[in-house]
Protein backbone atom coordinates (compact mmCIF):
# COMPACT_ATOMS: atom_id res chain seq x y z
CA UNK A 1 0.00 0.00 0.00
CA UNK A 2 1.27 3.43 -1.00
CA UNK A 3 0.40 5.03 2.34
CA UNK A 4 2.51 2.50 4.21
CA UNK A 5 5.68 4.16 2.98
CA UNK A 6 4.64 7.66 4.03
CA UNK A 7 5.47 7.19 7.70
CA UNK A 8 9.13 6.76 6.89
CA UNK A 9 9.45 9.26 4.04
CA UNK A 10 9.19 12.59 5.86
CA UNK A 11 12.97 12.90 6.31
CA UNK A 12 14.05 11.03 3.16
CA UNK A 13 15.68 12.81 0.20
CA UNK A 14 13.00 13.84 -2.31
CA UNK A 15 14.33 11.67 -5.22
CA UNK A 16 14.23 8.58 -2.99
CA UNK A 17 10.72 9.38 -1.77
CA UNK A 18 9.44 9.81 -5.31
CA UNK A 19 11.23 6.69 -6.58
CA UNK A 20 9.49 4.61 -3.90
CA UNK A 21 6.16 6.18 -4.81
CA UNK A 22 6.80 5.61 -8.52
CA UNK A 23 7.23 1.88 -7.90
CA UNK A 24 3.70 1.71 -6.51
CA UNK A 25 2.50 4.05 -9.23
CA UNK A 26 3.75 1.83 -12.06
CA UNK A 27 2.15 -1.23 -10.50
CA UNK A 28 -1.22 0.49 -10.28
CA UNK A 29 -0.95 2.11 -13.71
CA UNK A 30 -0.93 -1.33 -15.32
CA UNK A 31 -4.39 -1.92 -13.86
CA UNK A 32 -5.62 1.54 -14.86
CA UNK A 33 -4.40 0.96 -18.42
CA UNK A 34 -6.54 -2.18 -18.51
CA UNK A 35 -9.80 -0.33 -17.96
CA UNK A 36 -8.67 2.53 -20.20
CA UNK A 37 -8.16 0.04 -23.04
CA UNK A 38 -11.10 -2.27 -22.30
CA UNK A 39 -13.60 -0.13 -20.34
CA UNK A 40 -16.80 -1.95 -21.22
CA UNK A 41 -15.28 -5.39 -20.76
CA UNK A 42 -13.97 -4.38 -17.32
CA UNK A 43 -17.40 -3.04 -16.37
CA UNK A 44 -19.23 -6.17 -17.55
CA UNK A 45 -16.82 -8.44 -15.69
CA UNK A 46 -17.25 -6.31 -12.58
CA UNK A 47 -21.03 -6.64 -12.83
CA UNK A 48 -20.76 -10.43 -13.00
CA UNK A 49 -18.44 -10.43 -9.96
CA UNK A 50 -20.96 -8.35 -7.98
CA UNK A 51 -23.82 -10.67 -8.94
CA UNK A 52 -21.87 -13.83 -8.07
CA UNK A 53 -20.70 -12.36 -4.76
CA UNK A 54 -24.25 -11.42 -3.73
CA UNK A 55 -26.17 -14.38 -5.22
CA UNK A 56 -26.97 -15.91 -1.81
CA UNK A 57 -28.12 -12.68 -0.19
CA UNK A 58 -31.82 -11.97 0.29
CA UNK A 59 -31.80 -9.64 -2.73
CA UNK A 60 -29.72 -12.11 -4.73
CA UNK A 61 -32.23 -14.92 -4.18
CA UNK A 62 -35.20 -12.64 -4.87
CA UNK A 63 -33.88 -11.71 -8.32
CA UNK A 64 -32.04 -15.01 -8.93
CA UNK A 65 -28.61 -13.41 -9.43
CA UNK A 66 -27.14 -16.86 -10.08
CA UNK A 67 -28.95 -17.09 -13.43
CA UNK A 68 -28.01 -13.60 -14.68
CA UNK A 69 -25.25 -13.94 -17.25
CA UNK A 70 -25.37 -10.62 -19.12
CA UNK A 71 -26.26 -6.97 -18.75
CA UNK A 72 -29.55 -7.22 -20.64
CA UNK A 73 -30.95 -9.79 -18.23
CA UNK A 74 -29.71 -7.73 -15.28
CA UNK A 75 -31.40 -4.59 -16.63
CA UNK A 76 -34.67 -6.38 -17.38
CA UNK A 77 -34.87 -8.12 -14.03
CA UNK A 78 -33.81 -5.50 -11.47
CA UNK A 79 -35.73 -2.23 -11.01
CA UNK A 80 -34.13 1.19 -10.77
CA UNK A 81 -34.16 2.22 -7.10
CA UNK A 82 -33.97 5.34 -4.96
CA UNK A 83 -33.12 5.67 -1.28
CA UNK A 84 -36.80 5.48 -0.40
CA UNK A 85 -37.04 2.10 -2.18
CA UNK A 86 -34.10 0.66 -0.22
CA UNK A 87 -34.65 2.41 3.10
CA UNK A 88 -36.52 -0.47 4.79
CA UNK A 89 -33.70 -2.94 4.03
CA UNK A 90 -31.06 -0.42 5.12
CA UNK A 91 -32.88 0.04 8.44
CA UNK A 92 -32.93 -3.73 8.96
CA UNK A 93 -29.20 -3.80 8.27
CA UNK A 94 -28.63 -0.94 10.72
CA UNK A 95 -30.43 -2.99 13.36
CA UNK A 96 -27.82 -5.74 12.90
CA UNK A 97 -29.36 -8.07 10.29
CA UNK A 98 -26.87 -9.46 7.79
CA UNK A 99 -26.92 -10.87 4.27
CA UNK A 100 -29.82 -8.72 3.10
CA UNK A 101 -28.24 -6.94 0.13
CA UNK A 102 -24.53 -7.74 0.60
CA UNK A 103 -22.93 -10.93 1.97
CA UNK A 104 -20.33 -9.45 4.33
CA UNK A 105 -21.68 -7.70 7.45
CA UNK A 106 -22.31 -3.98 7.00
CA UNK A 107 -20.76 -2.30 10.01
CA UNK A 108 -20.70 1.32 8.85
CA UNK A 109 -23.39 3.66 7.54
CA UNK A 110 -22.55 7.08 6.11
CA UNK A 111 -25.11 9.57 7.36
CA UNK A 112 -26.01 11.67 4.36
CA UNK A 113 -24.80 15.24 4.53
CA UNK A 114 -26.47 16.42 1.36
CA UNK A 115 -28.47 19.57 0.78
CA UNK A 116 -31.97 18.37 0.11
CA UNK A 117 -33.83 18.11 3.40
CA UNK A 118 -33.57 17.49 7.11
CA UNK A 119 -34.34 13.80 6.74
CA UNK A 120 -31.15 11.77 7.12
CA UNK A 121 -30.07 9.02 4.79
CA UNK A 122 -27.86 6.17 5.98
CA UNK A 123 -25.75 4.83 3.11
CA UNK A 124 -24.23 1.36 3.67
CA UNK A 125 -20.43 1.21 3.64
CA UNK A 126 -19.06 -2.32 3.40
CA UNK A 127 -15.50 -3.39 4.12
CA UNK A 128 -15.06 -3.90 0.37
CA UNK A 129 -16.27 -0.39 -0.52
CA UNK A 130 -14.09 1.11 2.21
CA UNK A 131 -10.92 -0.63 1.02
CA UNK A 132 -11.50 -1.19 -2.71
CA UNK A 133 -13.26 2.08 -3.46
CA UNK A 134 -12.71 4.95 -1.02
CA UNK A 135 -9.18 4.13 0.15
CA UNK A 136 -8.14 2.81 -3.27
CA UNK A 137 -9.22 6.10 -4.82
CA UNK A 138 -7.12 8.08 -2.34
CA UNK A 139 -4.06 6.12 -3.40
CA UNK A 140 -4.89 6.51 -7.09
CA UNK A 141 -5.26 10.25 -6.64
CA UNK A 142 -1.73 10.43 -5.30
CA UNK A 143 -0.46 8.16 -8.06
CA UNK A 144 -1.92 10.35 -10.78
CA UNK A 145 -0.71 13.53 -9.17
CA UNK A 146 2.84 12.21 -8.78
CA UNK A 147 2.84 10.83 -12.31
CA UNK A 148 2.06 14.32 -13.60
CA UNK A 149 4.42 16.13 -11.22
CA UNK A 150 7.69 14.22 -10.97
CA UNK A 151 9.40 16.89 -8.86
CA UNK A 152 6.65 16.99 -6.28
CA UNK A 153 7.65 17.38 -2.62
CA UNK A 154 4.27 16.15 -1.42
CA UNK A 155 5.63 13.44 0.86
CA UNK A 156 8.05 15.74 2.66
CA UNK A 157 5.16 17.26 4.60
CA UNK A 158 1.59 16.59 5.67
CA UNK A 159 -1.86 16.81 4.15
CA UNK A 160 -4.29 19.11 5.91
CA UNK A 161 -7.58 17.22 5.71
CA UNK A 162 -10.90 18.88 6.49
CA UNK A 163 -13.60 16.34 7.25
CA UNK A 164 -17.10 16.45 8.59
CA UNK A 165 -18.06 17.78 11.99
CA UNK A 166 -20.28 14.91 13.02
CA UNK A 167 -19.29 12.38 15.65
CA UNK A 168 -19.66 8.66 15.09
CA UNK A 169 -22.58 7.02 16.81
CA UNK A 170 -22.99 3.33 17.63
CA UNK A 171 -26.27 1.44 17.61
CA UNK A 172 -27.01 -2.30 17.51
CA UNK A 173 -23.41 -3.14 16.72
CA UNK A 174 -23.29 -0.79 13.74
CA UNK A 175 -21.73 2.68 13.41
CA UNK A 176 -23.06 5.73 11.60
CA UNK A 177 -21.69 9.21 10.96
CA UNK A 178 -20.33 11.51 8.29
CA UNK A 179 -18.43 9.55 5.61
CA UNK A 180 -15.24 11.53 6.24
CA UNK A 181 -15.51 10.64 9.94
CA UNK A 182 -15.83 6.94 9.05
CA UNK A 183 -12.80 7.16 6.76
CA UNK A 184 -10.70 8.99 9.36
CA UNK A 185 -11.81 6.68 12.18
CA UNK A 186 -10.77 3.57 10.23
CA UNK A 187 -7.42 4.81 8.95
CA UNK A 188 -4.47 2.89 10.45
CA UNK A 189 -2.54 4.61 13.23
CA UNK A 190 0.44 5.33 11.00
CA UNK A 191 -1.72 7.51 8.74
CA UNK A 192 -1.51 10.17 11.45
CA UNK A 193 2.11 10.71 10.36
CA UNK A 194 1.03 12.01 6.96
CA UNK A 195 -2.07 13.98 7.96
CA UNK A 196 -3.05 16.94 10.09
CA UNK A 197 -4.98 17.72 12.23
CA UNK A 198 -5.10 14.69 14.52
CA UNK A 199 -8.07 12.34 14.38
CA UNK A 200 -9.19 13.68 17.75
CA UNK A 201 -9.53 17.20 16.36
CA UNK A 202 -10.83 16.04 12.97
CA UNK A 203 -13.76 14.26 14.60
CA UNK A 204 -14.85 17.14 16.87
CA UNK A 205 -18.59 17.68 16.57
CA UNK A 206 -18.75 21.45 17.27
CA UNK A 207 -17.80 22.94 13.88
CA UNK A 208 -17.01 26.45 15.07
CA UNK A 209 -14.86 25.24 17.98
CA UNK A 210 -13.18 22.74 15.67
CA UNK A 211 -12.16 25.48 13.22
CA UNK A 212 -9.96 27.19 15.77
CA UNK A 213 -8.66 23.86 17.10
CA UNK A 214 -7.54 22.92 13.57
CA UNK A 215 -5.80 26.25 13.14
CA UNK A 216 -4.00 25.92 16.46
CA UNK A 217 -2.83 22.41 15.67
CA UNK A 218 -1.74 22.94 12.06
CA UNK A 219 -0.13 26.37 11.74
CA UNK A 220 3.25 25.07 12.90
CA UNK A 221 3.12 21.91 10.77
CA UNK A 222 4.82 21.51 7.41
CA UNK A 223 1.74 21.31 5.21
CA UNK A 224 2.25 20.37 1.55
CA UNK A 225 -1.35 19.64 0.48
CA UNK A 226 -4.96 20.45 1.33
CA UNK A 227 -7.99 18.17 1.03
CA UNK A 228 -11.64 19.09 1.56
CA UNK A 229 -14.80 20.76 0.25
CA UNK A 230 -14.01 24.20 -1.32
CA UNK A 231 -16.63 26.20 0.58
CA UNK A 232 -15.59 24.95 4.02
CA UNK A 233 -11.86 24.86 3.25
CA UNK A 234 -12.10 28.54 2.35
CA UNK A 235 -13.65 29.25 5.77
CA UNK A 236 -10.75 27.42 7.41
CA UNK A 237 -8.06 29.19 5.37
CA UNK A 238 -9.57 32.60 6.09
CA UNK A 239 -9.61 31.69 9.79
CA UNK A 240 -5.92 30.77 9.48
CA UNK A 241 -5.17 34.19 7.94
CA UNK A 242 -7.14 36.02 10.62
CA UNK A 243 -5.40 34.11 13.41
CA UNK A 244 -1.90 34.66 12.02
CA UNK A 245 -2.55 38.17 10.65
CA UNK A 246 -1.11 37.13 7.28
CA UNK A 247 -2.27 37.96 3.75
CA UNK A 248 -1.18 34.75 2.05
CA UNK A 249 -1.52 31.10 3.06
CA UNK A 250 1.95 30.60 1.58
CA UNK A 251 3.36 32.81 4.33
CA UNK A 252 2.25 30.10 6.78
CA UNK A 253 2.84 26.98 4.68
CA UNK A 254 5.46 27.90 2.03
CA UNK A 255 5.74 24.27 0.86
CA UNK A 256 2.05 23.98 -0.02
CA UNK A 257 1.73 22.74 -3.61
CA UNK A 258 -1.73 21.21 -4.26
CA UNK A 259 -5.34 21.32 -3.15
CA UNK A 260 -7.45 18.17 -3.65
CA UNK A 261 -11.09 19.25 -3.70
CA UNK A 262 -14.58 17.96 -4.38
CA UNK A 263 -18.15 18.05 -3.12
CA UNK A 264 -19.20 21.32 -4.77
CA UNK A 265 -18.20 23.19 -7.92
CA UNK A 266 -14.89 25.01 -7.57
CA UNK A 267 -15.81 27.76 -10.04
CA UNK A 268 -17.41 30.24 -7.59
CA UNK A 269 -14.39 30.03 -5.30
CA UNK A 270 -11.50 29.90 -7.78
CA UNK A 271 -10.58 33.60 -7.67
CA UNK A 272 -10.71 33.71 -3.88
CA UNK A 273 -8.31 30.77 -3.65
CA UNK A 274 -5.93 32.35 -6.14
CA UNK A 275 -5.94 35.53 -4.07
CA UNK A 276 -4.79 33.78 -0.89
CA UNK A 277 -2.59 31.22 -2.70
CA UNK A 278 -0.62 33.50 -5.07
CA UNK A 279 1.58 30.85 -6.64
CA UNK A 280 1.60 30.40 -10.41
CA UNK A 281 2.34 26.69 -10.37
CA UNK A 282 0.00 25.83 -7.49
CA UNK A 283 -2.09 22.79 -8.44
CA UNK A 284 -5.81 22.15 -8.02
CA UNK A 285 -6.98 18.55 -8.37
CA UNK A 286 -10.67 17.73 -8.40
CA UNK A 287 -12.34 14.52 -7.25
CA UNK A 288 -15.89 13.24 -7.53
CA UNK A 289 -17.03 11.19 -4.57
CA UNK A 290 -20.07 10.75 -2.35
CA UNK A 291 -21.27 8.59 0.52
CA UNK A 292 -22.21 5.96 -2.05
CA UNK A 293 -18.73 5.69 -3.54
CA UNK A 294 -15.72 7.30 -5.17
CA UNK A 295 -16.38 7.79 -8.88
CA UNK A 296 -13.87 9.95 -10.74
CA UNK A 297 -10.49 11.65 -10.41
CA UNK A 298 -8.76 14.48 -12.25
CA UNK A 299 -5.88 12.72 -14.00
CA UNK A 300 -4.31 15.68 -15.81
CA UNK A 301 -2.75 18.94 -14.67
CA UNK A 302 -4.74 22.05 -15.54
CA UNK A 303 -7.86 20.16 -16.64
CA UNK A 304 -11.29 20.10 -15.04
CA UNK A 305 -12.19 16.81 -16.74
CA UNK A 306 -12.41 13.78 -14.45
CA UNK A 307 -11.44 10.24 -15.37
CA UNK A 308 -14.28 7.83 -14.56
CA UNK A 309 -12.74 5.05 -12.46
CA UNK A 310 -14.12 1.70 -13.61
CA UNK A 311 -12.58 -0.84 -11.24
CA UNK A 312 -13.67 0.34 -7.79
CA UNK A 313 -16.49 -2.18 -7.45
CA UNK A 314 -19.06 0.20 -9.00
CA UNK A 315 -21.06 -0.68 -12.12
CA UNK A 316 -22.43 2.37 -13.94
CA UNK A 317 -25.64 3.03 -15.83
CA UNK A 318 -27.10 6.31 -17.05
CA UNK A 319 -30.46 7.95 -17.68
CA UNK A 320 -30.53 10.70 -20.35
CA UNK A 321 -31.87 13.79 -18.61
CA UNK A 322 -34.02 14.80 -21.58
CA UNK A 323 -36.27 11.81 -20.78
CA UNK A 324 -35.62 11.53 -17.03
CA UNK A 325 -38.81 10.95 -15.06
CA UNK A 326 -40.96 10.71 -18.20
CA UNK A 327 -42.77 7.70 -19.74
CA UNK A 328 -39.95 7.65 -22.31
CA UNK A 329 -37.25 7.25 -19.65
CA UNK A 330 -34.56 4.74 -20.60
CA UNK A 331 -31.47 3.43 -18.86
CA UNK A 332 -28.27 2.77 -20.79
CA UNK A 333 -24.89 1.19 -19.96
CA UNK A 334 -21.56 2.96 -20.26
CA UNK A 335 -21.04 1.60 -23.78
CA UNK A 336 -24.03 3.59 -25.11
CA UNK A 337 -23.34 7.07 -23.70
CA UNK A 338 -22.71 10.07 -25.96
CA UNK A 339 -20.53 13.13 -25.53
CA UNK A 340 -21.96 16.37 -24.16
CA UNK A 341 -25.32 14.92 -23.14
CA UNK A 342 -26.61 15.31 -19.62
CA UNK A 343 -27.13 12.03 -17.72
CA UNK A 344 -28.42 11.01 -14.31
CA UNK A 345 -26.05 8.48 -12.70
CA UNK A 346 -27.23 5.02 -11.61
CA UNK A 347 -24.85 2.73 -9.70
CA UNK A 348 -24.57 -0.85 -8.51
CA UNK A 349 -21.93 -1.19 -5.80
CA UNK A 350 -19.85 -3.49 -3.62
CA UNK A 351 -21.82 -2.21 -0.63
CA UNK A 352 -25.11 -3.66 -1.87
CA UNK A 353 -26.73 -0.75 -3.68
CA UNK A 354 -28.44 -2.21 -6.76
CA UNK A 355 -29.33 0.07 -9.69
CA UNK A 356 -29.43 3.01 -7.31
CA UNK A 357 -30.00 6.63 -8.42
CA UNK A 358 -27.48 8.79 -6.59
CA UNK A 359 -29.13 12.06 -7.64
CA UNK A 360 -26.15 13.50 -9.56
CA UNK A 361 -25.99 14.47 -13.20
CA UNK A 362 -22.87 14.34 -15.36
CA UNK A 363 -21.89 14.79 -18.97
CA UNK A 364 -19.12 13.03 -20.85
CA UNK A 365 -16.38 15.22 -22.27
CA UNK A 366 -14.49 12.25 -23.73
CA UNK A 367 -15.35 8.64 -24.61
CA UNK A 368 -11.77 7.41 -25.15
CA UNK A 369 -11.11 7.36 -22.23
CA UNK A 370 -14.33 8.07 -20.40
CA UNK A 371 -13.94 11.51 -18.85
CA UNK A 372 -16.74 13.50 -17.27
CA UNK A 373 -17.81 16.77 -15.71
CA UNK A 374 -20.34 16.91 -12.91
CA UNK A 375 -23.20 19.07 -14.17
CA UNK A 376 -25.57 19.14 -11.19
CA UNK A 377 -28.27 17.26 -9.33
CA UNK A 378 -31.44 15.66 -10.64
CA UNK A 379 -33.45 17.60 -8.05
CA UNK A 380 -31.42 20.81 -8.18
CA UNK A 381 -32.40 22.55 -11.38
CA UNK A 382 -35.10 24.98 -12.46
CA UNK A 383 -37.53 23.68 -15.07
CA UNK A 384 -40.82 25.27 -14.01
CA UNK A 385 -41.20 26.99 -17.38
CA UNK A 386 -39.37 24.48 -19.61
CA UNK A 387 -36.07 26.34 -19.35
CA UNK A 388 -34.02 23.35 -18.05
CA UNK A 389 -31.54 25.51 -16.16
CA UNK A 390 -28.89 23.29 -14.54
CA UNK A 391 -26.16 24.05 -12.03
CA UNK A 392 -23.43 23.93 -14.67
CA UNK A 393 -25.20 26.73 -16.60
CA UNK A 394 -25.48 28.84 -13.46
CA UNK A 395 -21.83 28.34 -12.45
CA UNK A 396 -20.50 29.14 -15.92
CA UNK A 397 -22.70 32.23 -16.26
CA UNK A 398 -21.73 33.58 -12.84
CA UNK A 399 -18.05 33.04 -13.61
CA UNK A 400 -18.35 35.12 -16.79
CA UNK A 401 -20.25 37.91 -15.08
CA UNK A 402 -17.94 38.05 -12.06
CA UNK A 403 -14.92 38.29 -14.35
CA UNK A 404 -16.48 41.22 -16.19
CA UNK A 405 -17.69 43.07 -13.09
CA UNK A 406 -14.79 42.10 -10.80
CA UNK A 407 -17.30 40.70 -8.29
CA UNK A 408 -16.60 37.73 -6.00
CA UNK A 409 -19.29 35.36 -4.76
CA UNK A 410 -19.39 33.50 -1.45
CA UNK A 411 -22.68 31.61 -1.96
CA UNK A 412 -25.94 31.78 -3.88
CA UNK A 413 -29.23 30.06 -4.59
CA UNK A 414 -31.97 30.59 -7.17
CA UNK A 415 -35.64 29.65 -7.41
CA UNK A 416 -38.64 30.37 -9.63
CA UNK A 417 -41.10 33.21 -9.24
CA UNK A 418 -44.30 31.46 -10.27
CA UNK A 419 -46.80 32.94 -12.69
CA UNK A 420 -49.75 34.62 -11.03
CA UNK A 421 -52.70 35.88 -13.02
CA UNK A 422 -51.28 38.00 -15.81
CA UNK A 423 -47.87 38.21 -14.16
CA UNK A 424 -45.21 36.21 -15.93
CA UNK A 425 -42.66 34.04 -14.21
CA UNK A 426 -39.02 34.78 -13.50
CA UNK A 427 -35.96 33.49 -11.66
CA UNK A 428 -35.14 34.94 -8.27
CA UNK A 429 -31.57 34.88 -7.00
CA UNK A 430 -30.06 35.63 -3.62
CA UNK A 431 -26.28 36.09 -3.77
CA UNK A 432 -23.80 36.71 -0.98
CA UNK A 433 -20.83 38.63 -2.32
CA UNK A 434 -17.34 38.92 -0.93
CA UNK A 435 -16.78 41.73 -3.42
CA UNK A 436 -20.11 43.07 -4.69
CA UNK A 437 -20.53 44.57 -8.17
CA UNK A 438 -20.69 48.35 -8.43
CA UNK A 439 -24.04 48.15 -10.21
CA UNK A 440 -26.36 45.23 -9.34
CA UNK A 441 -28.67 46.09 -12.26
CA UNK A 442 -25.80 45.78 -14.71
CA UNK A 443 -24.75 42.52 -13.01
CA UNK A 444 -28.33 41.22 -13.44
CA UNK A 445 -28.37 42.16 -17.13
CA UNK A 446 -25.04 40.42 -17.74
CA UNK A 447 -26.19 37.29 -15.88
CA UNK A 448 -29.39 37.14 -17.91
CA UNK A 449 -27.44 37.45 -21.17
CA UNK A 450 -24.86 34.87 -20.08
CA UNK A 451 -27.60 32.35 -19.26
CA UNK A 452 -29.18 32.98 -22.66
CA UNK A 453 -25.87 32.28 -24.37
CA UNK A 454 -25.39 29.01 -22.43
CA UNK A 455 -28.92 27.62 -22.49
CA UNK A 456 -31.13 27.81 -25.59
CA UNK A 457 -34.25 26.76 -23.66
CA UNK A 458 -33.76 29.64 -21.21
CA UNK A 459 -33.13 31.99 -24.15
CA UNK A 460 -36.37 30.88 -25.83
CA UNK A 461 -38.42 31.49 -22.66
CA UNK A 462 -36.81 34.91 -22.21
CA UNK A 463 -37.32 35.98 -25.84
CA UNK A 464 -39.41 39.18 -25.72
CA UNK A 465 -40.35 38.16 -22.15
CA UNK A 466 -42.71 35.56 -23.66
CA UNK A 467 -42.67 33.33 -20.54
CA UNK A 468 -39.97 34.70 -18.25
CA UNK A 469 -39.27 38.23 -17.13
CA UNK A 470 -35.68 39.23 -16.40
CA UNK A 471 -34.18 37.74 -13.23
CA UNK A 472 -34.49 39.37 -9.84
CA UNK A 473 -31.37 39.45 -7.64
CA UNK A 474 -31.17 40.11 -3.90
CA UNK A 475 -27.84 40.91 -2.28
CA UNK A 476 -27.49 38.71 0.79
CA UNK A 477 -26.24 40.11 4.07
CA UNK A 478 -22.88 38.95 5.37
CA UNK A 479 -22.95 35.36 6.74
CA UNK A 480 -26.53 34.73 5.58
CA UNK A 481 -25.86 31.26 4.17
CA UNK A 482 -23.58 30.33 7.06
CA UNK A 483 -26.30 31.31 9.54
CA UNK A 484 -28.91 29.37 7.57
CA UNK A 485 -26.79 26.21 7.58
CA UNK A 486 -26.02 26.67 11.28
CA UNK A 487 -29.72 27.03 12.01
CA UNK A 488 -30.25 23.59 10.46
CA UNK A 489 -27.22 22.02 12.17
CA UNK A 490 -25.48 21.66 8.81
CA UNK A 491 -22.13 23.37 9.32
CA UNK A 492 -19.03 21.74 7.85
CA UNK A 493 -18.37 18.43 6.16
CA UNK A 494 -20.13 17.87 2.84
CA UNK A 495 -23.06 20.14 3.70
CA UNK A 496 -23.67 22.70 1.01
CA UNK A 497 -26.12 25.34 -0.10
CA UNK A 498 -28.65 24.10 -2.70
CA UNK A 499 -27.90 26.11 -5.81
CA UNK A 500 -31.11 25.72 -7.83
CA UNK A 501 -34.57 24.54 -6.89
CA UNK A 502 -37.94 24.05 -8.57
CA UNK A 503 -39.64 25.22 -5.37
CA UNK A 504 -39.35 28.30 -3.18
CA UNK A 505 -38.63 26.33 0.01
CA UNK A 506 -35.01 27.48 0.36
CA UNK A 507 -35.53 30.93 -1.15
CA UNK A 508 -38.36 31.93 1.18
CA UNK A 509 -36.46 30.72 4.25
CA UNK A 510 -33.33 32.65 3.24
CA UNK A 511 -35.25 35.84 2.43
CA UNK A 512 -36.76 35.77 5.93
CA UNK A 513 -33.25 35.58 7.40
CA UNK A 514 -31.88 38.27 5.11
CA UNK A 515 -32.49 41.18 7.45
Amino acid sequence: MLFLVIKDTINMPIPLVNSIASWFLKKRFHQIELFLKYPNEVQNELLQDLLITAKDTEIGRKYDFASISNYRTFADRLPITSYEDTQANIERSRMGENNIFWPTPIKWFAKSSGTTNAKSKFIPVSYESLEDCHYAASKDLLCMYLNNNENSQLFTGKSLRLGGSKELYKENGTVFGDLSAILIDNMPFWAEYSSTPSSKVSLMSDWEYKMQAIVNETIDEKVTSLAGVPSWMLVLLNTVLETTNKQSILDIWPNLEVYFHGGVSFLPYADQYKAILPKKDFRYYEIYNASEGFFAIQDQNSSSELLLMLDYGIFYEFIPMDVYGTPQQRIIPLADVEKNKNYAVVITTNAGLWRYKIGDTIRFTSLHPYRIKVSGRTKHHINVFGEELIIENAEDALKKVCKKTKAQIIDYTAAPIFMSGRDKGAHEWIIEFKTPPEDINYFTELLDNALKSLNSDYEAKRYNNITLNSPKIHIARHHLFYDWLKQQDKLGGQHKVPRLSNTRHYMDALLKLNV
